[in-house]
């Protein structure tokens, strides 16, 4: 089983520095979370909102308040920082941008990290986001299709060209080989989990589900992944609620080779020496083998 941390809401040197930190003690993966701009006062409801999961943040997720980064310019600086972590996009708006920078951006970052980058990507949920940059909400779902089409042709290497209803461009040059970048695809509904089944190579589950919601999605991806003619089930990543190695065993127990524990609970103190012990104990207890 693979241990990974999901962060979000950090200042830029305390995400460098717990990423060194999770780098030596053998966490797998630093999943980080984005949103380009903060909308002042929205009524934009997550996704996962009404559902019986855990509610890791009390408040809104994006308030006045939060700390937001870029998500390539932030894993650029921490894969020159590590050598083991795993640097993913957990998860990248991929309808706010033209794929084609994002193909452009994810080559990089896939050659920065020795091959270490996962591009996570969603729709998006927040309305007032698009409009702030004049991208039409309900246009994501189209958008987000051609963009993962376009991303796939780009990473293939070599020219190509594209026409659809979203985007369209002459012949152009990304890369001149094929690059490989893992597409992780998001959301809880089973419209998501069917593109995931169809268009990505793995899946993240929106917010914390509950441990028995995890069996459930875990069970409908290995349907889905069937009924598309895949010979293997998608590699799966669930972020669990609360600091628990036995419920964490309890994934293992059950088949779950992924999970993903969120940064505030395993990093935290009042000094950054002691953010890294806790973190160093979380590390103990779950039984990661050092990389170092």
């Amino acid at each position: 089983m693979t241990i990974g941390i999901s962060a979000y809401d950090m200042p830029a040197p305390e995400l460098l520095a717990l990423a060194v930190a999770a780098d030596q003690l053998g966490f797998d993966a630093l999943w980080l979370g984005e949103h380009v701009v903060l909308p002042v006062g929205y009524g934009s409801d997550h996704p996962t909102s009404g559902e019986t999961a855990a509610q890791h943040h009390s408040g809104p997720i994006v308030g006045p308040a939060t700390e937001l980064l870029d998500p390539f310019v932030m894993l650029g600086a921490i894969a020159g920082a590590t050598r083991w972590l795993r640097l993913a996009t957990g998860i990248y708006l991929l309808p706010l941008r033209h794929p084609l920078i994002t193909a452009r951006a994810a080559c990089t970052a896939q050659d920065v990290s020795g091959g270490r980058f996962l591009l996570g990507v969603g729709r998006g949920w927040l309305r007032e986001e698009f409009d702030a940059l004049d991208v039409p909400f309900d246009e994501r779902g189209g958008r987000f299709d051609e963009a993962i089409e376009i991303l796939r042709r780009a990473w293939a290497g070599g020219p190509f060209d594209y026409a659809g209803d979203h985007f369209r461009f002459p012949p152009v040059h990304v890369t001149p080989r094929p690059v490989r970048v893992p597409l992780v695809l998001g959301g809880n509904s089973d419209r998501a989990l069917r593109r995931a089944a169809s268009l990505g190579d793995g899946w993240i589950s929106s917010g914390t589900p509950s441990f028995d919601d995890a069996l459930r999605l875990r069970d409908r991806l290995d349907h889905l992944a069937v009924r598309h003619g895949r010979s293997r089930p998608l590699e799966c990543y669930f972020r669990v609620e609360g600091f628990d190695p036995a419920l964490v065993e309890q994934y293992r127990s059950h088949g779950i080779d992924h999970v993903v524990v969120w940064a505030d609970q395993v990093w935290h103190g009042g000094s950054l020496d002691e953010r890294r012990r806790n973190l160093a104990d979380a590390a103990g207890a779950l039984g990661l083998p050092s990389p170092v």
